[in-house]
C-alpha cells in the first residue's frame, strides 16, 4: 500500500487540510493518505496548541467518512522535537509492508533544505507538493529532482491561525470545519480566549 504522510499540528484540522489530503486520496497514485498529528514541530511555538489529545481526536472525527483517509498518532511517543526523517525510520519498522511518501505544500517545499536530513529523505522517498500561495521560488534542485511531484491540487488559502483568530473573535467560521469538528470545539470552548 503507497501511503501519503500528511504532517501538522493540525490545530485544528479544517475543510483546507481535508481537500487537500482528499485530492491526494482520489487523483494521485497514493491508496490512502494519513494525518500525522506532529506534537510539537521545531518551527513553531507551543503556547497556542491544543493538548495532543484533542488534536488527534480533531482529526479522527473528521475523517471518520472516509475510508482513505487515516490519522496517526505515532510521533507522540518519540522524542521532542520531532523531525520527519526520525519520523520516516520509525513508521517504516512499524509498517514494513507500506511504502510512505510526504505531503507538503509548495511553501515548504521553498525551506526543505533546511530540514534534518533532506537529503536523505530526498533520496529514500517521493514528495507530493500541493500549490500554495507564497514568497520565495523553490530551488533548481526541488523542481527537477525525479522523487518531487508537483499535483495539481486546489489552492485552499484556509489556515488553522485564521480560524483560532477568528474563533476568538467571535466570527462564525463554522463552514470552513466539519460540522463534528466544529461542535467538538464549541462544546469544548476551544480558542475562545
Amino acid at each position: 500500500m503507497k501511503v501519503g504522510l500528511f504532517f501538522g499540528t493540525f490545530n485544528p484540522i479544517h475543510i483546507g487540510h481535508l481537500i487537500i489530503a482528499n485530492y491526494m486520496a482520489e487523483f494521485s497514485d497514493l491508496d490512502q493518505v494519513w494525518f500525522v498529528i506532529t506534537p510539537l514541530s521545531p518551527f513553531k511555538q507551543k503556547k497556542s496548541m491544543l493538548d495532543n489529545i484533542h488534536r488527534l481526536a480533531l482529526a479522527d472525527i473528521a475523517v471518520e467518512e472516509y475510508s482513505k483517509l487515516e490519522t496517526s498518532n505515532i510521533e507522540f511517543k518519540l522524542p521532542q522535537p520531532n523531525y520527519t526523517i526520525n519520523t520516516l525510520i520509525h513508521i517504516e519498522e512499524k509498517y514494513p509492508k507500506h511504502q510512505f511518501c510526504l505531503i507538503m505544500g509548495e511553501d515548504n517545499l521553498k525551506g526543505f533544505h533546511k530540514w534534518k536530513n533532506y537529503e536523505t529523505i530526498l533520496k529514500n522517498y517521493e514528495l507530493y507538493v500541493y500549490p500554495r500561495i507564497s514568497d520565495g521560488a523553490v530551488e533548481s534542485e526541488f523542481l527537477k529532482h525525479p522523487h518531487v511531484h508537483r499535483v495539481d491540487a486546489p489552492i485552499v488559502q484556509v489556515s488553522s491561525t485564521f480560524i483560532r483568530k477568528s474563533i476568538k473573535a467571535k466570527k462564525d467560521i463554522r463552514i470552513m470545519l466539519t460540522p463534528n469538528v466544529w461542535k467538538y470545539i464549541d462544546e469544548m470552548n476551544f480558542y475562545k480566549k
